[in-house]
């Protein structure tokens, strides 16, 4: 039971975090034999759900992480994400457009968040005001 809460927790931080990458704990020990233990029987088929397999993170892990580090609106940086890529939303861009999405994100954020912060602003829908 102990185990398992930390497993838990240690998942629950690490999606609130967006590290794309598992703890020591959830790894399960090494009983010395040549090939790793495997838990709940997984098959051997690489999983390349918005991410690769090679330890770096998802790319929708690294634009979370670059959005909570540079305190950015989510909505707009989706509505800037799909009219960078010239695609009417995010999930219809290809892998190529999204990571070169993230990498000026980035770079924007680094050098000129002003900046950027007030480009993400453009993209906010106007709010209707009822008297």
């Amino acid at each position: 039971m102990r185990v398992a809460e930390t497993r838990a927790v240690n998942r629950a931080l690490r999606k609130a975090y967006g590290i794309g990458l598992c703890s020591v704990e959830e790894l399960g020990s090494f009983s010395g034999s040549a090939s790793p233990t495997r838990d709940h029987g997984q098959s051997t088929k690489p999983h390349s759900l918005n991410g690769s397999n090679n330890g770096q993170p998802r790319l929708r892990d690294r634009l979370c992480v670059l959005i909570r580090q540079h305190g950015l609106d989510p909505t707009l940086v989706k509505a800037y994400a799909a009219d960078f890529c010239g695609t009417p939303t995010l999930k219809e861009a290809s892998r190529d457009l999204v990571e070169s999405f993230i990498s000026h994100l980035a770079t924007t954020a680094k050098e000129n968040r002003d900046v950027l912060v007030c480009k993400l602003n453009s993209y906010a829908q106007p709010v209707e005001v009822k008297l």
